[in-house]
């Protein structure tokens, strides 16, 4: 029994502690042997994660938000072109567009799944673009810079639905970039393909963070990119090193953007037990679902039969999201909000223009969106404190047996 013991939004320090001699087994190999940066250990990791997201290549950057930039910039996105997105992300992706040289906009997201709506893309597609007669490229009527990429978020451990993505995107000779920073194992089922597709592999590229919180963490930082490009490949090595194909010959002005051989062998270690991790992630989220249909007000997260999610966040939504939050606080129950505003709404974006009421869908999720615990370890009774305190605060007299 747990008693009144304080329960953490995530946990980590039991993962680490389960696996520390195999984790410290890679230091004590980087010491004997000084491979800090570079070699065996991060083309070992980068082979393996390839093989796990069902891609032919995969690169290891320095974090997510690199991952994200130099897909981009690999894929031809040039300086002045619009990256369309959504408003319900964290800040990393549209930096990542910014720092490509480009310029973020956004279309609103599904009422549901919190992901991209494929019909507002349409929609921006169809009224807000034209076709340049002179030059043949998509560009914006307002602003007329071109339209090039598309940057869909797999948000919370679930796949953007991206057939319809996909389908715009040739119709409009656009690129695909996922972000699938917090989607690692995640599963599409595509009726194009009429097969399941793991995340990070539909797209030109997909971009990963692996920071600790996620559910394939480093113990630092750390990114990567997947592609079945090998083109694309060869221009993410030389831009996460300074430009260089070889030692000392630049062929472009680059960045210090390595994953660092530690990380990658850290990485290589939890990858062999993220398959568990996200069977488990997966039951508890069952259990959340079935423990919160006993009770109206509380909204759990939609999974289309299109989707294998793999719960990296497990997100409800309630009226008087702040006094849950407040209560369950005093219940000794940790939780989070993922994101409170919306990055239209950011003072970072002010210059792009837009205003309260642009984005209706990102902005009413965002007042009433509340992030539970969520991790492999959390235990059954856990949940069921975490479920009977959000059941006290409405007022409810179900209560779930433990």
């Amino acid at each position: 029994m747990i008693g009144n013991c304080k329960i953490p939004f995530l946990d980590l320090v039991t993962p680490h502690l389960e696996l520390e001699e195999e984790l410290v087994s890679v230091f004590r190999g980087a010491l004997e042997t000084a491979g800090f940066v570079g070699g065996q250990i991060v083309e070992d990791f980068e082979r393996a994660f390839a093989q796990f997201c069902d891609t032919q290549y995969c690169v290891g950057v320095s974090s997510g938000t690199d991952a994200l930039r130099f897909a981009l910039m690999a894929a031809g996105v040039a300086p002045g072109d619009i990256a369309i997105t959504v408003p319900n992300t964290f800040i990393a992706t549209t930096e990542a567009i910014s720092q490509a040289g480009a310029q973020p906009d956004f279309v609103d997201i599904d009422v549901r799944t919190y992901n991209m709506d494929s019909a507002k893309l349409q929609d921006y597609l169809e009224s807000r673009c034209n076709i340049d007669s002179a030059t043949g490229k998509l560009v914006h009527q307002k602003t007329r810079r071109a339209v090039t990429a598309i940057v869909p978020v797999h948000l919370y451990g679930q796949t953007a639905d991206l057939d319809p993505i996909l389908d715009l995107a040739e119709q409009y000779n656009l690129i695909v970039i996922e972000d699938a920073c917090q989607a690692h194992g995640a599963e599409y089922f595509s009726k194009r393909e009429n097969c399941w597709r793991k995340a990070g592999s539909m797209g030109r590229a997909a971009a990963f963070s692996f920071y600790p919180g996620k559910n394939l963490g480093a113990c630092g930082e750390a990114g990567a990119v997947t592609t079945n490009d090998e083109q694309m490949a060869h221009k993410i090595r030389m831009l996460r090193e300074h430009g260089q194909p070889k030692k000392y010959f630049h062929d472009v002005e680059g960045y210090n953007g390595r994953l660092d051989s530690i990380q990658a062998g850290i990485l290589s270690v939890k990858l062999r037990h993220l398959a568990e991790w996200n069977r488990k992630r997966r039951q508890a989220a069952q259990r959340y679902d079935e423990m919160f249909s006993l009770v109206g007000g509380v909204i759990a997260p939609h999974q289309p039969d299109w989707s294998r999610a793999v719960y990296h966040l497990y997100v409800i939504r309630v009226q008087n999201r702040e006094g849950l939050q407040k209560h369950l606080a005093e219940a000794k129950v940790d939780t989070g909000i993922h994101y409170p505003l919306p990055l239209h709404l950011q003072k970072a974006y002010a210059n792009l223009g837009y205003r309260k009421g642009d984005f209706p869908v990102a902005e009413g999720i965002a007042s009433e969106i509340l992030s539970l615990p969520m991790y492999p370890q959390l235990r059954p009774e856990q949940q069921h404190r975490v479920a009977n305190e959000v059941f006290n605060f409405f007022g409810r007299h179900t209560s779930v047996a433990a």
